[in-house]
């Protein structure tokens, strides 16, 4: 569903008409869970162009938590680069349940980084989340593995 930071009444109330927005795939993982993570992410701009691959080895943590920063990547490099319209896709059901406030967010470490994202969320003019299958998040899966590689050097 998309948000609109604008509409506080509702935050996730459907606009009128979606402004071009870049699209973020983004993808976290953890080998063993909890185990070696990392996150991939692979923003493209509106015409669909391929802007930045971002991936980041995390150290020992879960998969949750790698996805949460994969989100935190994706919305940081949005706030840095003037970026007002974003749309995320995930393959973390649970992560786009808890982002649009289907799922309650009760472990305190995925608490945190669920803040700082709708922090982040709210400095769009628009925002959305959607959830897709792994086969659709390919090359976010992709950097999310060589992150988690970089892990065993």
């Amino acid at each position: 569903m998309p948000l609109r930071a604008s509409d506080s009444s509702n935050l996730f109330s459907a606009p009128k008409s979606a402004p071009a927005a870049h699209t973020a795939h983004v993808d976290g993982g953890a080998r063993g869970n909890p185990g070696p993570a990392g996150y991939g992410v692979a923003i493209q701009d509106a015409a669909g162009r391929s802007v930045v691959e971002l991936s980041e080895y995390l150290g020992h943590r879960t998969n949750n938590y790698a996805e949460y920063q994969g989100l935190l990547a994706a919305l940081r490099y949005a706030a840095e680069n003037e970026i007002k319209a974003l749309t995320v896709i995930s393959d973390s059901e649970l992560m786009v349940r808890q982002m649009k406030g289907i799922y309650k967010v009760r472990n305190p470490d995925l608490r945190k980084l669920y803040d700082e994202a709708q922090q982040l969320v709210r400095r769009l003019e628009y925002f959305e989340i959607r959830h897709a299958l792994r086969e659709h998040n390919k090359t976010a899966d992709r950097l999310a593995n060589e992150a988690m590689d970089r892990g065993k050097r």
